[in-house]
């Protein structure tokens, strides 16, 4: 009630010392990507975000949801908490004292290469700020790993993905670098990924989930199962999409959060982040052998529902299911996929890196063939030398692998 912004918006009749009851919570109107779009610059931080607060500590990079990426101001008070939030993570991960921690997260404007660096220290973890390739080149990268020996590494999925298909290029073996654990964030971790970046690296992969508008808000603590979510720290809600009433549990619905005690200057109330998720309630689990620190959190499972896809002659390739695909073929280093028009007609045009030991040309025959059978389109095959698209890549925060080149 201190935003002018959310003065206009929330009703008079609303019993602000109710709010536990579903019922007067729901009264609250949902926050959207629109909504927050159509603020100007001055709107949102004179009439978005609190004034009174404990100072200003730093700036968060939003995801881009308005087009221009806002910073959200973050108070002294959610740094404390972010940082603890971020810390979890390596719990649940199984990394602790005494670990050594490679980060190739982003560490510029972007908050979660920095924040997991810095929190470290809190579980006793020593760090190298490393940062993606645009600021560590990623052969300095994997000469870093070798000469460092961590026992941990931290960045995105695919860039795991083009330093392993770099060392492979190298002769550099990275599942017999002692690499314990493999921890990433920010891009949907198929079961085709996860298993070819644990083969990769001969370590476990533990996926994480947050959004700049709250902060890491859970992570795995059984591979592919779901995030457990911070409920200390964060409200979720799943919607029906439609009707916007409760999402029954492990039905899909739209996830909504509220930050519980990182709202200090952004109020980011019922947010609606965009995520198709399921929920389920922690259950007997907590109580068996195998429940850990974090079993009594509930978890979300992502959806996957609003990945991309490509249209080539009328047919639907989405692209996780692709990816999926070609990752399940244990000689496919890496691959792009572009779609392309030559003399007025569409085609989908695979580069595919072999890994060593096999057959380039019957790799790439195999492939064509499959793709056909299982998406009822021809692709054209191109087989690269191994290490050609890390380099393509490096530049990137986050993999171009799906390139539509039509116009």
């Amino acid at each position: 009630m201190r935003s002018p912004f959310w003065q206009k918006r929330i009703p008079r009749n609303i019993a602000l010392k109710k709010l536990d009851d579903p019922a007067e919570w729901r009264k609250i109107p949902i926050l959207d990507k629109d909504t927050l779009r159509a603020l100007s610059d001055t709107q949102f931080y004179r009439e978005f975000c609190h004034a009174k607060h404990d100072g200003i500590a730093e700036y968060w990079r939003s995801g881009g949801v308005t087009g221009q990426p806002l910073f959200y101001p973050r108070s002294f008070k959610d740094i404390e908490v972010g940082l603890e939030s971020f810390a979890r993570t390596f719990d649940c991960a199984g990394a602790g004292r005494g670990e050594r921690a490679h980060v190739s997260f982003p560490l510029g404007i972007h908050p979660v290469g920095q924040v997991y660096a810095r929190c470290a220290t809190s579980r006793g973890i020593t760090v190298n700020w490393a940062g993606s390739g645009t600021s560590t080149p990623s052969a300095l990268q994997l000469e870093l790993i070798q000469r460092l020996k961590p026992t941990l590494w931290l960045g995105m999925s695919s860039y795991a993905l083009h330093l392993a298909n770099l060392a492979e290029a190298k002769g550099v073996d990275l599942s017999k670098l002692g690499i314990k654990h493999v921890m990433c964030s920010a891009e949907p971790v198929s079961q085709a990924k996860r298993d070819k970046i644990e083969r990769s690296w001969g370590a476990k992969l533990t996926d994480n989930f947050g959004m700049t508008e709250a902060g890491m808000m859970g992570s795995e603590d059984v591979p592919g199962a779901g995030f457990r979510i911070w409920t200390d720290l964060y409200c979720v809600e799943v919607l029906d999409p439609k009707t916007l009433e409760p999402a029954k549990e492990g039905e899909v619905g739209t996830l909504v959060v509220t930050a519980l005690q990182t709202n200090n200057v952004t109020p980011f109330l019922r947010w609606s982040s965009g995520d198709l998720v399921t929920y389920s309630e922690a259950k007997e689990e907590a109580r068996g052998k195998k429940a850990g620190p974090f079993s009594v959190f509930p978890r979300i499972k992502h959806a996957h529902r609003t990945a991309g896809f490509f249209k080539v002659r009328g047919i639907n390739l989405g692209h996780q299911d692709l990816e999926d695909f070609m990752f399940r073929h244990l000689e496919i280093g890496d691959f792009r996929a572009e779609a392309l028009t030559e003399n007025l007609l569409d085609h989908l045009h695979l580069s595919i890196e072999v890994r060593r030991g096999s057959n380039p040309a019957e790799v790439a025959k195999r492939i064509e063939v499959q793709v056909k059978e299982k998406f009822e389109l021809t692709p054209r095959v191109v087989v690269l030398e191994t290490g050609t698209l890390a380099k393509e890549f490096e530049a990137n925060v986050k993999a171009a692998r799906f390139v539509d080149r039509r116009g």
